[in-house]
Order: C-alpha cells, then sequence, then structure tokens
C-alpha cells in the first residue's frame, strides 16, 4: 500500500505541474504578446490578474464539488477544461479576448488544489500528511521551472501561440492516465483489504455533514488566519508566477535565452525546498513536537525566509538578485507544503476537506488578482521601476508570518456544530471528532 498511496500523490504533482505551466506560459509570452497586440504594462496587468478573479471565485463551489461527486471525476473535469482554455489563447487577437480566455481559466484551475488536499487526506494519516502535501504542491514550483525554459524554448521555435496549443496539450493527456490508476482507497482494485483498515485505523472516523456545515467554520479565529495567511504568502508566490518573466527582462535586461536558462533557478530552488518542509513539519511531530509546534515553526518560518524578496530592489548585481529570489522562492515552497497539510489537519470531517482548502484557497488567490493588477499599475506610474511592488511584496510575507503565529489556534479538527443536533449530541461529536488519529 505505501508505494500506491505515493503514486497517487505523484499523478497530483503532475497535475499541479502541468497546471501552473499552463497559467505561466501567459507570463513568459506577456512581453511578446504585449509587443505584438499593443497591450501597455497596466492593462497587461489587468489581463494578468482576470485569471484570478474566477481562480478565487470558484475555489470554494469546486471544493464542495470535490467533497460531493469524488475527486476522480472532478478533477478529470478540472483538467480538461482549463487544458482547452489554454490551448484556445492561440487564437485569441486582442485584449478582451486574452481576458475572457483567462477568467474561463481560472474557473478550470480551482479544481486543482481542493482536489488535491481530498487525494492526500484520503491516502495519508495525518503523519505523513506534510510530506504529501510538499510532493504535490511542489508541483506550482516544478511547474514554474520548467515553463521558463520549455515556453521560452516554444516560443523561439514556433512562436507564442504554438506555445500555448503545446500547454494545452500535457493536460489531456494526464486525464489519460488519471483515468487508469486513480481510484479512492475503498475502491482501489489494487489496495487490500488489510491496507484499507490500517490506513482508516489512522484517520478521524467519517462524519457526514450537512452541505451547510462549511458555514459553520467560518465562525472559527483558526480558518480566518489560515485565509489570512494564506493570502499573505500568497501575494508573495504571484510575484513569481505573473510579473517575475517581465521583471527580469525589464530591470535586468534578461534575454529570451536568460529567461529559459537563468530564470528558472529560483523555480529549481523551490522544489525541494517544498518536500523539505512538508518532510520537516512531519519529522518534527514524529519526535514528539505537537502538531501545532511543528507546523507552526515551518509556515512562520517559510514566510519570513520569503520577506527577503524586497531586498532585491535595492540590489543591481544579477547574481545576488537570483540568489534572493530564490531563498524568498524556497521559503514560500517550505511553507506551502504544511498550508496545504492544514485543510487535513483541521477539517471537522474528512466529508470537509477539499471545502476547507478550497475556502482557504479563494481567500489566498484574491492577492493574485491585486498583486498583478498592483504591479502593473506601479510599474506604469514609476516608469518601469519594480521599488514599490517588490517592497510591499516582502512586507505581506512578514505579515502572513504573524497571521500563522497569532491567529490561528491549535492545529486540530474544529467541533462541527451540525443543524438539528441537541447540545449533548454536539459536545459528543466534538469530542469524537478531535480524538488523536
Amino acid at each position: 500500500m505505501p508505494r500506491l498511496r505515493w503514486l497517487m500523490i505523484i499523478l497530483c504533482f503532475a497535475a499541479t505541474t502541468i497546471n501552473y505551466i499552463d497559467r505561466a506560459t501567459i507570463a513568459i509570452a506577456a512581453p511578446f504578446m504585449a509587443r505584438e497586440l499593443d497591450i501597455d504594462p497596466a492593462l497587461l496587468g489587468i489581463i494578468l490578474g482576470g485569471f484570478f478573479w474566477t481562480y478565487a471565485f470558484m475555489q470554494l463551489p469546486f471544493g464542495l464539488v470535490v467533497d460531493r461527486v469524488g475527486v476522480r471525476s472532478a478533477y478529470a473535469l478540472a483538467v480538461i477544461w482549463w487544458s482547452v482554455c489554454t490551448a484556445l489563447t492561440a487564437l485569441v487577437r486582442g485584449p478582451l479576448s486574452i481576458l475572457g480566455l483567462r477568467l474561463l481559466l481560472g474557473i478550470g484551475e480551482s479544481g486543482s488544489y481542493p482536489s488535491n488536499a481530498k487525494v492526500a487526506s484520503l491516502w495519508f494519516p495525518k503523519s505523513e500528511r506534510g510530506l504529501a502535501a510538499g510532493i504535490f504542491d511542489s508541483g506550482s514550483r516544478a511547474g514554474s521551472a520548467v515553463s521558463m525554459p520549455l515556453v521560452a524554448l516554444l516560443i523561439a521555435l514556433l512562436g507564442w501561440r504554438l506555445a500555448f496549443v503545446a500547454a494545452g496539450a500535457l493536460g489531456l493527456v494526464w486525464v489519460a492516465f488519471w483515468f487508469a490508476l486513480y481510484h479512492d482507497p475503498d475502491k482501489h482494485p489494487r489496495l487490500p483489504p488489510g491496507g484499507l483498515s490500517a490506513l482508516r485505523a489512522a484517520q478521524p472516523a467519517p462524519i457526514h455533514a450537512s452541505p451547510g456545515a462549511w458555514r459553520s467554520m467560518l465562525r472559527h479565529r483558526t480558518v480566518w488566519g489560515m485565509m489570512l495567511g494564506f493570502f499573505c504568502a500568497n501575494f508573495v508566490f504571484y510575484f513569481f508566477a505573473t510579473w517575475f518573466p517581465s521583471y527580469l527582462v525589464s530591470a535586468h535586461g534578461f534575454s529570451l535565452k536568460d529567461l529559459g536558462l537563468i530564470g528558472m533557478i529560483p523555480g529549481v530552488v523551490a522544489i525541494p525546498a517544498a518536500w523539505l518542509g512538508g518532510w520537516t513539519s512531519d519529522r518534527l511531530h514524529h519526535r514528539g513536537w505537537t502538531l501545532t509546534a511543528a507546523r507552526k515553526t515551518c509556515l512562520v518560518g517559510g514566510l519570513v525566509l520569503s520577506s527577503v524578496i524586497a531586498l532585491t530592489a535595492f540590489v543591481t548585481q544579477t547574481w545576488l538578485c537570483i540568489t534572493l529570489l530564490s531563498v524568498s522562492f524556497g521559503g514560500i515552497a517550505f511553507t506551502g507544503a504544511n498550508i496545504w497539510s492544514l485543510p487535513a489537519d483541521i477539517a471537522p470531517s474528512p466529508d470537509l476537506v477539499a471545502t476547507l482548502g478550497g475556502l482557504q484557497n479563494s481567500a489566498a488567490n484574491i492577492a493574485g488578482i491585486m498583486i498583478a493588477s498592483f504591479t502593473g499599475l506601479m510599474v506604469s506610474l514609476t516608469h518601469g521601476s519594480f521599488l514599490i511592488p517588490l517592497c510591499a511584496t516582502g512586507g505581506f510575507g512578514l505579515l502572513g508570518a504573524i497571521a500563522y503565529l497569532f491567529i490561528v489556534g491549535p492545529i486540530e479538527p474544529l467541533p462541527l456544530d451540525l443543524p438539528g443536533k441537541n447540545a449533548v449530541g454536539r459536545t459528543a461529536l466534538a469530542a469524537r471528532v478531535s480524538t488523536p488519529c
């Protein structure tokens, strides 16, 4: 069974990698698209940020869908949707058509992380979820790193339009492997009954929540702290996912070749950093630390490291700039593994893991809207300077560390208040959910 469950998380890693290749393609192609279609920086910021409007808005609805219909069907639907939208970007003729496809892309990609969190909760006990989350979350960094040389090469050989077609095709290939290999543990033909029993014994007892039970989670300070902390982490991360290539081109004179070689270094550094973040929190917990201390140490430490992105605004040497950006991106990756452990750690019921994942990701991705538009506006107003966006991004890294340290409470399942239960029933249910597994 151990080999089987790691296969499931590798499938999630592959989907997340493709997700970020698809969404990063426009960031790499942006300087060339803007030149051909006559798009100024302020308008480009709106276009890059448009994706996040639907991506943020659809997180909670897609999380509910995953919890209701199952991750196997929901994840396949999401990947097909975003792959088609990516490929269709090759046909755009102006800013409006690009914006429309970015909005549609956000709907499909909103299903990725709630699905990943659901797979981790179904296949892993909490003592291994940190590493599992680190692996699937590192797909975002792998996608960002791979997209640099891959998309740059495709643009150089075929032009930016066909680069979108090639990126979209990757997702359709993944769907074929997903349907062939993925099943939930209780339906997997290769999982022995003893393996399923052992897995279930290491997880909380399932409690089927009512359709509106997600609202009760918003009564807890911890959930709001998760949303704020992840918002701040994403503010840093989405600078890399949107304006990072344009920053290297305009502020440091990078060519297309430089983007493909030197520009991928921060993304490469972030991949093992994500695994290390998940492994570290799991290891600390194994060594006797409380789950709260283990997760929060990694959450706060990674976000503090990410704030060094602000220092890049004051350096001129390319090697020092790339080093600072690598530390920042690595810090966010280290944090991200633990961010995506939290939905399974804190959800009051396994039926609410994807919903809680969607809820925190919905709030977090408002940062994508803000960083893309804010950076474009500031660059336009300051005639090409990235000083203000970089300093603001570093400040949000520190604010996120404060949120996880002081607003998020103990890392344990929340009590679930079900309508129609009397006080005695609610007390018993809360005690049942809070029992360590």
